[in-house]
């Protein structure tokens, strides 16, 4: 009886507050009516080439700063000194498996090597399975005749990692250990994982220069906070009474964070370092915008010149070394608990042998790679990577001769249907209009520091110059998001209530986060050739995994009892959902629009390379003209603008949908 009530009260709250919902629809209702008397005027247009003083006096900024590079204290004594040290970092790194080193026309390993050692590796801190896809996933990175950028894009990575951890885990065990310095960097991470990852790159040329330098500081950057965050998690979950029991048997603090704490949070750390190395891999591919070498690089290449095939190739090279680094790390941090669990059995006895064998092959093959030109650099003769290429664009150029009228009726479809009218309504619309609404929707939604942020965020829109082009890139990302929603709706809530769905769907979403962004704009670009709706497509299936699992999480989180006592009054399956799940879960589902919208804004620069234009293309252009860097990095701060009203505004609302819930 009690569930009966609680499920009546659920669904009696929600229905009392449907008239937020009415009044937006309302606001939106007032704009559309003011649209139509008001269109065209107060826009604040601005033309591709033009520049305001704003971008004039960030081009002469930049020019200062490069005049005086060598000159000025602070960059003579701080940034060129940092430069410098990640400069020489990054060589050493690349020395040992993807440059030529000390003299020799080789790396320290060459691809025998590299392959010997990883597969060694792969087998101490995993097991032999993951040793053999590590071996072969390299091999077949050198078949593919990528084999230099693919060693470019791992040691780009590799360093920072490294560095990343170098001040990641101790700063995650100090937030685990202080509850003040906790709540210090716990706003700073949700600030720097909010930041599309592209925002960090202009500044950083600015200054540390287009190169290695600023590409690696960019990628630990954005890779730190996973690493931070779940050591923190980490420490902060081992059970109370297990600490308690060594400070009562005389632990210090030193030795009771050494041998209780580190211990027991030692796999929640090794899922953080994945969850970095799976960061970084991912922002080194989009750092080639800033002439970072590696796998990005020919990827962004092939793009430029729509070469579908020698993208997909590119691209399929970061796919298998995402999987790589993933099945890897990810088995060690299972490691231990596997070999404590086995520790009599035949595999365990043995395993001390095979480490010794493996590790005399591994030595055997890195003296062969450093003696002979054939284990030293991956043979031409083998590559298929032409092939596959040519393949890719043989099979794309079929689609577009035969599946032409289905392609174009899907992309002219969603253009005309959906961007065009939301376009034509943000674009067209007065600055101040847009505004009011915006404003509004906050004010309804959100609370009153939402509303605050909004004010300062749409008054820097108009001050960057860039209103216009931020209408048009909020327009695409409303679309996105709008495609997203439903589509975590839709599978979100299949996957919540059947289990197989979810043990079927779930692995292929968590393949999909694993995939750096260039990668989904491929297949798209195949399909639908270079165009607004190319780089929409690319965003939706890049936000869609992380938007169905929240949603799937949030419908599975709801009481069985609720949905029991629902069923048992004689709800259908249609009314338990619309009435009973979902507004149960209506805080998942605004937590899901919110990351939905916050990947999508991510894909916003990358979409520029593929016809999207607006921000993403000024990004991308302020990058490679050099009269066009101040307006470049004006759009880079507009996204981030754009990306943190959205943000504020539906955390607002989701935070007050669960009160409301509760």
């Amino acid at each position: 009886m009690a569930v009966l009530d609680a499920a009546r009260s659920t669904v009696g709250a929600a229905a009392r507050h449907p008239r937020r919902g009415l009044v937006v629809l309302g606001i939106l209702a007032c704009w559309l009516l003011l649209w139509l008397f008001l269109r065209g005027t107060h826009t604040l247009a601005l033309g591709p080439a033009q520049l305001t003083s704003l971008h004039e006096w960030l081009n002469e900024v930049r020019d200062a700063i490069g005049a005086n590079r060598n000159s000025n204290p602070i960059f003579l004594y701080f940034f060129n000194e940092i430069r410098l040290v990640i400069d020489e970092f990054v060589t050493f790194i690349q020395s040992l498996f993807a440059r030529p080193a000390y003299g020799s026309p080789i790396p320290v390993l060459g691809w025998l090597g590299v392959v010997a050692v990883a597969g060694y590796v792969s087998y101490a801190v995993a097991n032999l399975r993951v040793a053999l896809l590590a071996m072969g996933g390299l091999a077949f990175l050198g078949l593919q005749g990528l084999w230099q950028e693919s060693m470019d894009t791992l040691a780009l990575t590799t360093a920072a990692v490294l560095i990343a951890l170098l001040f990641g885990i101790p700063l995650g065990m100090a937030a685990g250990l202080s509850d003040r310095f906790h709540r210090l960097i716990t706003p700073v991470l949700d600030f720097m994982q909010t930041m599309p990852p592209f925002v960090y790159l202009a500044p950083l040329t600015l200054f540390f220069l287009i190169g290695p330098a600023s590409a690696t500081i960019a990628t630990l950057i954005y890779a730190a906070p996973p690493t931070i965050r779940l050591t923190a998690h980490g420490v902060r979950s081992v059970p109370r009474p297990m600490v308690e029991a060594s400070e009562s048997l005389g632990a210090t603090r030193r030795q009771t964070l050494t041998k209780v704490l580190l211990p027991a949070a030692k796999r929640t750390i090794v899922l953080g370092i994945n969850q970095t190395i799976m960061a970084a891999l991912a922002m080194v591919t989009v750092a080639a915008l800033i002439d970072a070498p590696g796998l990005g690089k020919t990827v962004v290449s092939a793009l430029g010149t729509l070469e579908v095939g020698q993208a997909f190739n590119g691209g399929l090279a970061i796919v298998v070394l995402a999987i790589v680094l993933d099945r890897v790390t990810t088995a060690a941090s299972g490691r231990a608990e596997r070999a404590r669990l086995a520790t009599r059995g035949l595999a365990a006895r043995l395993r001390p042998a095979a480490l010794l064998g493996g590790g005399i092959a591994a030595a055997v093959a890195v003296w062969f790679s450093r003696t002979y030109v054939w284990a030293a650099e991956f043979p031409d003769e083998v590559s298929i990577g032409d092939d596959i290429a040519l393949a890719v664009a043989n099979a794309t150029d079929w689609v577009k001769e035969n599946l032409v009228t289905v392609t174009n009726g899907i992309k002219n479809g969603v253009t005309e249907a959906l961007i065009n009218p939301l376009q034509a309504l943000l674009v067209q619309s007065p600055w101040w209009l847009v505004a009011g609404v915006v404003l509004a929707i906050a004010i309804v939604l959100g609370n009153l520091r939402a509303v605050l942020v909004s004010i300062v965020c749409i008054a820097l829109l108009i001050g960057s110059g860039l209103w216009q082009n931020s209408m048009i890139t909020l327009a695409a990302t409303l679309v996105a998001t709008t495609i997203v929603v439903l589509l975590g709706l839709v599978v979100g809530v299949w996957m919540g209530r059947s289990g197989r769905a979810d043990r079927i769907i779930r692995p292929l979403l968590d393949a999909g986060q694993t995939m750096p962004p260039f990668v989904y704009l491929v297949p798209f670009l195949a399909l639908f050739a270079a165009s607004r709706f190319t780089a929409i497509a690319a965003a939706v299936v890049y936000a869609a995994p992380v938007t169905i699992k929240i949603v799937a999480d949030g419908i599975r989180g709801v009481p069985a009892t609720t949905v029991e006592a629902a069923t048992a009054t004689g709800a259908s399956t249609w009314q338990t959902i619309t009435k009973v799940q979902l507004p149960m879960a209506r805080r998942a589902l605004t937590l899901a629009t919110n990351q939905g919208l916050i990947y999508v804004l991510s894909m916003v620069v990358v979409g520029g390379l593929v016809g999207a234009g607006a921000l993403g293309f000024d990004v991308v252009a302020g990058f490679s003209q050099g009269q066009l860097f101040g307006k470049g990095l004006a759009a880079g701060v507009a996204i981030v603008l754009l990306g943190v009203m959205l943000d504020r505004i539906s955390q607002a609302a989701a935070n007050r949908s669960g009160r409301i819930t509760t």
